[in-house]
């Protein structure tokens, strides 16, 4: 299994390597100007799956079975995956290869905002995939449901992490017919693992690893991420991944599942 998480250099050094395939999730128009040499473009909107008013759900496997043999993405690719947003995008992607079954990803830290800002080469050469085929091996274990939840609720083993802000979590912002949080759910909005000293990457292990203590987060538990769509926090899935957590789920629809569904329960 690969490295959850990639430093610049690291990748500077494997870009000429054969199965190694990085994947850009930034807006198009980013990609076209300038993108990591040897780099394929993918749209988000191609790994995610709408049903208004639920959004960001899983898509059905021969749908991803397409996007990622059309990216050329076999069984011993390694995938390393980034964006210009944050590492929101790009962590989706990566989490959603984690649903299908693929070992080897890592995430780029910092993505390409740490990548130029550290003096990396850019180019602006479209780098066209070459399609292979990718064979799709259902993980249920990076997946947590509605149901699922229901059933976790209010058990000491399991916390239910909720990375939106502390208005959405509160109710003060409202983007779903119900506002609030899941019960007993704990916010740590996403962007508090990002360093912004250190141009968006994560932040040492050590900071992150007290800062989830100090919330009853620790590496013995289960851990479902969620917030809006799961968008933001696959980010923290990953960052999860990245520092050892081994049972860490995410929840497709997020709270537009939840708060949109008359019979859930809601705190605020």
């Amino acid at each position: 299994m690969s490295e959850r998480l990639l430093e610049p250099r690291a990748l500077d050094l494997l870009l000429r390597r054969n199965k190694t395939l990085v994947v850009d999730l930034s807006s198009a128009a980013t990609y076209v100007q300038y993108h990591i040499p040897g780099a394929v473009y993918l749209n988000y909107e191609w790994i995610v799956h709408a049903e208004p008013p639920r959004m960001g759900l899983l898509p059905a496997s021969t749908q991803l079975v397409n996007v990622f043999s059309s990216l050329g993405i076999t069984a011993e690719t390694h995938v390393i995956a980034y964006d210009d947003e944050g590492g929101g995008r790009a962590c989706r992607f990566l989490w959603t290869l984690d649903c299908a079954g693929h070992k080897h990803f890592s995430l780029l830290n910092g993505g390409l905002q740490c990548w130029t800002n550290e003096g990396y080469a850019v180019s602006s050469n479209i780098q066209w995939p070459i399609p292979a085929g990718f064979t799709y091996r259902h993980n249920a274990k990076p997946l947590a449901d509605r149901q699922y939840i229901l059933e976790h609720l209010n058990h000491e083993d399991v916390v239910i992490l909720d990375t939106r802000s502390p208005q959405e979590y509160s109710g003060a912002k409202v983007f779903a017919q119900r506002a609030g949080h899941i019960p007993g759910a704990v916010n740590f909005e996403w962007t508090e693992a990002m360093d912004t000293s250190r141009h968006l990457r994560l932040k040492p292990d050590a900071e992150l690893r007290d800062m989830l203590a100090a919330k009853g987060i620790h590496p013995d538990k289960e851990v479902i991420t969620h917030c809006q769509s799961h968008h933001r926090s696959a980010h923290t899935y990953i960052m999860l991944k990245h520092l050892g957590f081994e049972k860490v789920r995410g929840y497709p629809g997020s709270w537009s599942d939840w708060g949109n569904d008359p019979t859930t329960p809601v705190e605020n």
